[in-house]
């Protein structure tokens, strides 16, 4: 869970240092920040961070705005973090698909266990078998079962698969995918990425001409699909 990419949006500089550190000092990792909507949703398109701690009170694009945004092609998990009480607001924030909703002034420790909490509900531990449409990933072997046959994954396979199937269900850009092979560094490497994801589908798909565990999102990037039924 530590490892969890958190994006934390506030005009208030101070406070914006403030959550990062208590964040880090919590053995948070990754923690990312902006000041306002637009770098917001900047920062949100290019990192693809696990959740989204988001004030709504900013100059210019407001918290709603920038929620909305984000709902057209994302489920990621959005706190709302603003100075206002009233329940009109509140409501806003969850018809627009908010997950929890924090009023200022708050307790840090508050804040802490919510996100916490969004987190180990959003992503649950990882099952060391992945049941998908036509095979079965053991994540811990490194290999995939399908029909009668074992096909060993390669390093980058693995980390590839388990990135995708960390946000099942969800759109992960061809950039993160490409990040979490090669770090941050990883301009130019779109390439040699659909040649790997070309064998993992080898693997995976009965037929990789017509996948539907993993599917191409044109433009943006890749989505894997479990199998809903698991035995």
């Amino acid at each position: 869970m530590y490892d969890k990419k958190i994006l934390i949006v506030d005009d208030e500089a101070d406070l914006l240092e403030a959550l990062s550190s208590m964040f880090e000092r919590a053995g948070y990792r990754n923690i990312l920040t902006a000041n306002n909507g637009k770098s917001a949703l900047e920062v949100w398109k290019k990192e693809q961070p696990d959740i989204i701690i988001l004030d709504v009170m900013m100059p210019g694009m407001d918290g709603f705005h920038v929620l909305k945004e984000i709902r057209r092609t994302s489920k990621v998990p959005v706190l709302m973090l603003t100075a206002r009480g009233e329940a009109d607001d509140k409501f806003a924030g969850f018809e627009n698909g908010a997950d929890d909703y924090l009023v200022k002034p708050f307790l840090p420790k508050e804040l802490l266990f919510r996100v916490q909490a969004i987190l180990k509900r959003s992503y649950p531990k990882q099952e060391k078998r992945v049941y998908l449409d036509a095979s079965t990933v053991d994540l811990e072997k490194a290999e995939v079962q399908r029909d009668s046959g074992i096909y060993p994954l390669t390093a980058k396979e693995l980390t590839l698969f388990e990135k995708l199937y960390q946000n099942a269900g969800r759109i992960v850009t061809t950039g993160a995918l490409c990040q979490a092979v090669c770090g941050e560094f990883w301009q130019g490497y779109e390439k040699t990425l659909s040649t790997h994801l070309r064998h993992l589908r080898e693997k995976i798909e009965a037929d990789p001409s017509r996948p539907v565990s993993l599917i191409t999102v044109k433009g943006v990037g890749y989505r894997l699909n479990l199998k809903e039924a698991q035995p």
